[in-house]
């Protein structure tokens, strides 16, 4: 990657933003003795990719696995087959009719998914977002742990304002605008930042009994 791009593929790499962010606040040094080490993350990238985010998107974690099993059964995952599957094939897989027109639409943008591994973040999320059924958030998360982009942050995520909330003890859930403007300085390490923040936010909630 050009310039002074990172792209996240060890569990060192995590490590060092972690250090860097725990040096850079005290909040975040807090939260990272409380969490332990944070997980890589890191997933395949591709068509394969954005399928599965589809699928997942407002169902449960245990019906999305079962649906992307089924439409890898099927070969959907390979968008030559997805161009020629019926309504009827891809319904019975699972999905909904406005999930297979997603589908179809990511399989038609003909997206190459190589020449994205070289290119900026934001060239990444232009490219994704004009897909339909892929909206920024899908973008961002594919950029931070399908490319192992490091400086990415997806502000609309409700568990990291939340999480952010109760770390930076804010007097409310910060929403998209005002999360975006308080991730900056978290750069060049956001996608730890998000990580750690994830991390806090569970750790948080199992203290408050919720699972």
């Amino acid at each position: 990657m050009p310039g002074n791009w990172r792209i996240i593929e060890t569990e060192a790499d995590v490590a060092e933003g972690a250090a860097w962010l725990a040096d850079q606040n005290s909040r975040f040094a807090e939260a990272l003795d409380i969490c332990g080490p944070l997980p890589l993350r890191r997933r395949q990238d591709g068509f394969r990719a954005l399928l599965g985010a589809i699928v997942s998107q407002q169902v449960s974690v245990a019906s999305a696995n079962a649906i992307v099993a089924r439409c890898e059964a099927a070969s959907l995952h390979e968008p030559d087959v997805t161009l020629k599957a019926t309504d009827e094939e891809m319904r019975a897989c699972g999905l909904s009719r406005q999930k297979i027109r997603y589908i179809r639409s990511l399989a038609e943008a003909g997206i190459d998914f190589d020449a994205l591994r070289g290119v900026p973040t934001d060239d990444v999320i232009a490219t994704l977002t004009q897909v339909s059924g892929v909206g920024r958030w899908t973008a961002e998360i594919y950029a931070m742990f399908s490319l192992g982009h490091a400086d990415v942050f997806a502000s609309n995520d409700l568990a990291l304002q939340e999480a952010a909330r109760m770390l930076l003890d804010l007097p409310d859930r910060p929403k998209e605008k005002e999360m975006r403007a308080i991730a900056e300085d978290w750069s060049p390490w956001r996608a730890v930042a998000a990580r750690l923040l994830w991390a806090y936010y569970a750790e948080a909630k199992k203290r408050e009994g919720i699972r």
